[in-house]
């Protein structure tokens, strides 16, 4: 338990934005994708999710891990096929947004959803690192309520909302995590993953990318940080974390881009070269291979997601 413990001290986590929703039509996205964790509070209607159509009842929730694809299932099972892509470009035709108080849980074919960043420290995608699928959440009111108070607080315009929601944000992690310990849910993963905690060197390659994240990260530059050999250093890193640093690197460097895209004006061209690209016809095709849009649309879906 101390392990987990350290898990829960070392997560930094950062509140992306939450959505009362009503469902216009129902429909299949086959290839849900997003950076962020997404966890989904149904109130009426019906959701699916996987291969196996497993089904969310009301009041359950549904946790979708960031980077992770997953076929969801809204209003019904034989609904039309979207792609993600169609959904951001036409997302008013599947949802509109419940911003009535009095609303939450009552519209029919209704949903709340809470998205967010958890990593450790500041550097790993906690859930993403877990390697886990969407799965079902039951019998916790204490987390759907915590779904209900932070869309409660973004509806408002009132003194300290955006420290609530941070606070509530933070609960919601904690209860999820001690979700997944008390039903002994993904052992192996998080067993491997208390390993980042009793290796330092892993510790500094972690800070030290986040740090020159548009420099030279190469195997070459990463053996000195962790004072491996070259050739040990991607197998060191392999062995601990359960993927390649430079696949590792690319993902960072495209979080950071994703962020730079939601909170500044920089050109595609500027951000590419802030984050270690210094080609940006590549730089637009590894974005829209990893998330599936270019990135140009990744700015105009979070601009209208923020109106």
């Amino acid at each position: 338990m101390e392990d987990y413990n350290k898990v829960i001290e070392s997560l930094g986590v950062r509140y992306i934005k939450s959505k009362n929703q009503v469902l216009q039509q129902p429909f299949m996205v086959r290839n849900f994708y997003d950076v962020g964790n997404n966890l989904i509070l149904l109130h009426k209607g019906m959701i699916a999710f996987g291969d196996e159509q497993q089904v969310v009842e009301e009041g359950e929730m549904l946790f979708i891990p960031g980077g992770r694809s997953t076929k969801v299932y809204y209003g019904e099972l034989d609904g039309r096929t979207i792609s993600n892509d169609d959904l951001i470009t036409n997302r008013d035709k599947f949802f509109k947004s419940n911003n009535e108080l009095d609303l939450i849980g009552d519209a029919d074919d209704s949903h709340s959803l809470v998205s967010f960043e958890a990593k450790v420290f500041d550097s790993v995608n906690f859930f993403a690192s877990l390697d886990v699928p969407a799965f079902l959440i039951s019998g916790n009111s204490k987390l759907a309520n915590l779904i209900i108070k932070v869309i409660e607080e973004s509806m408002q315009d009132l003194p300290g909302k955006e420290r609530l929601i941070n606070i509530y944000t933070e609960n919601i992690v904690v209860e999820i995590v001690r979700y997944i310990l008390r039903n002994k849910m993904f052992v192996e993963q998080l067993a491997t993953n208390s390993t980042y905690f009793k290796d330092p060197r892993l510790i500094d390659l972690f800070n030290y990318i986040k740090e020159n994240i548009g420099g030279d990260l190469s195997n070459k530059v990463l053996s000195n940080v962790a004072n491996v050999s070259e050739d040990y250093v991607g197998q060191y890193f392999k062995m601990l974390t359960g993927i390649n640093p430079q696949d590792y690197i690319e993902y960072q460097r495209m979080e950071r881009a994703v962020f730079l895209l939601r909170t500044t004006k920089k050109s595609i061209r500027e951000i590419g070269k802030e984050v270690g690209y210094k080609d940006t016809a590549y730089f637009c095709r590894r974005f829209k291979m990893m998330f599936g849009i270019p990135a140009g649309k990744m700015r105009r879906r979070e601009s209208a997601m923020n109106e």
